[in-house]
């Protein structure tokens, strides 16, 4: 009985966490407009789910400021302000630029090799949910010997939201971000811990100045 109770927990949560990526992504598309409503009802229908991940879900957006949950009208989709994604971006860039020098010298043979398997991963990935996965952990992985524990929790706050979407948004961004994978690795393996710090903020500079620019294109 135990092992069914933690089996059901577990499809749960990954649930409405694949149903929160799908609403993310449409709002940032644009495909849901400033100050419409979303139903409940309507988009548990349309994803063949229950309510229960949808309302999960929402409250997840709510927490990113994609959506604002209203009582008796429900939840809201609010405009995404320009300032608040530089804002991201220029924080990320920053901060883990820090946190990859503070940690790229400490980085065992086996945890490069592994950052090295996750480049490969990313750069033969056959879906973009597949290259999302791997570069999550990558960036996670050179900040991992990072001890200031709170830069790495202001990090981790700054992935919420915006950064797992992007290649969704930036036409080109797979092949841009593995390029400048292969370059930020090859600098780790020489244990460059001021180049790697270079790179990785300029790569996030990057992507966010991309974002900005689509996301601005969608909302014309």
């Amino acid at each position: 009985m135990k092992d069914k109770i933690d089996l059901r927990i577990e499809e749960r949560d990954t649930l409405h966490l694949k149903v929160c990526s799908v609403l993310r992504k449409a709002i940032l598309k644009g495909d849901f407009k400033p100050g419409e409503r979303l139903v409940q009802s309507e988009l548990a229908e349309s994803m063949g789910v229950s309510r229960m991940p949808i309302r999960e879900a929402l409250r997840k957006l709510e927490t990113e400021g994609l959506v604002s949950l209203e009582p008796h009208k429900g939840a809201i989709i609010k405009p995404i302000k320009m300032e608040d994604i530089i804002e991201i971006y220029e924080l990320r860039s920053f901060l883990e630029s820090k946190a990859v020098e503070l940690s790229v010298e400490h980085l065992t043979k086996d945890e490069i090799n592994q950052l090295e398997d996750l480049v490969n991963e990313m750069s033969t990935a056959k879906s973009i949910d597949a290259f999302v996965e791997s570069n999550i952990i990558f960036h996670k992985l050179l900040i991992k010997h990072c001890h200031w524990t709170r830069l790495t929790t202001f990090i981790e706050t700054l992935w919420n939201g915006f950064p797992q979407e992007t290649p969704q948004i930036i036409s080109g961004q797979l092949e841009k971000s593995n390029v400048e994978h292969q370059e930020i690795l090859q600098v780790v393996k020489n244990k460059d811990s001021k180049k790697a710090s270079s790179l990785i903020s300029a790569h996030i500079s990057r992507t966010g100045s991309e974002l900005v620019a689509r996301l601005k294109e969608n909302q014309n």
